[in-house]
């Protein structure tokens, strides 16, 4: 069952994911053999997550040496130099600050030369490793989880996707115009996120309000990406109270 806790403020929120992101690692005891399995977000709503990750690993309060990290998605066509690709803004807010392996790092190359052979090989590089411990993730305006947008089935798998229009508009605030904001981009599947163990959501500000209350008292179907996340055993909102501000059952 998906579950919601709330807090004042996404500065609140954020310590919240990163201690329980902490804990479960060292809970875990990974090995080189046995590593433990993280996916991960880009976006404004885990930026001050991966400071306290970060801040965390300097203090030794956790190591990522025996970590592997799966990106959820990657704009098409953009270098991993540019500052609007994910693979810059992983380096910069987390990647480069912390010590985990480069060989335990992916994500999606959105400059492949075939894209559903570069998804296919993603979403089995995942099942190789035996699934993912924990995903954090965010949720767009419109319900989206990763980019799979609205219309998206429960049993999608890693693919490339068109991007919806209030998606570009949304992201444009990183370009400078949208006109530069990618139409397409490759995203794991409904099916790659609720396959991990454990799924945390990040949703802060009222822009959310709509899209988490679709997704957590909403009839569950491809209108919102974010309602099968219903389905799942263990699935956390984490939101501020303006997320919040349209549930009737969030609980301080």
């Amino acid at each position: 069952m998906v579950h919601s806790k709330v807090f004042k403020n996404s500065t609140d929120g954020c310590s919240y994911v990163a201690e329980h992101i902490i804990k479960s690692i060292n809970d875990f005891a990974p090995t080189p053999d046995r590593p433990f399995v993280l996916g991960l977000p880009t976006g404004s709503s885990p930026e001050q997550v991966y400071a306290n990750l970060v801040r965390a690993n300097k203090e030794g309060r956790v190591t990522f040496k025996n970590v592997v990290t799966f990106n959820m998605d990657e704009y098409v066509g953009l270098d991993p130099k540019n500052e609007q690709s994910y693979h810059y803004f992983m380096e910069k807010h987390f990647f480069s600050h912390v010590d985990l392996p480069r060989e335990n790092i992916n994500i999606l190359n959105g400059q492949a030369a075939d894209p559903d052979k570069e998804c296919a090989e993603y979403e089995e590089k995942i099942k190789r490793i035996g699934g993912i411990h924990l995903f954090m993730g965010g949720i767009g305006n419109n319900g989206h989880i990763a980019f799979n947008e609205v219309g998206s089935t429960i049993d999608s798998v890693t693919r490339k996707i068109d991007l919806d229009e209030s998606t570009i508009q949304a992201n444009a605030r990183f370009f400078s115009s949208p006109e530069e904001v990618p139409r397409s981009a490759l995203s794991v599947g409904i099916a790659t996120v609720l396959g991990a163990r454990e799924v945390v959501i990040l949703a802060f500000g009222s822009a959310k309000s709509t899209a988490v209350r679709n997704s957590l008292e909403g009839e569950m179907g491809p209108a919102c990406p974010g309602s099968y996340t219903q389905t799942h055993t263990r699935c956390t909102f984490v939101l501020d109270e303006a997320a919040a501000s349209g549930l009737t059952s969030a609980k301080l």
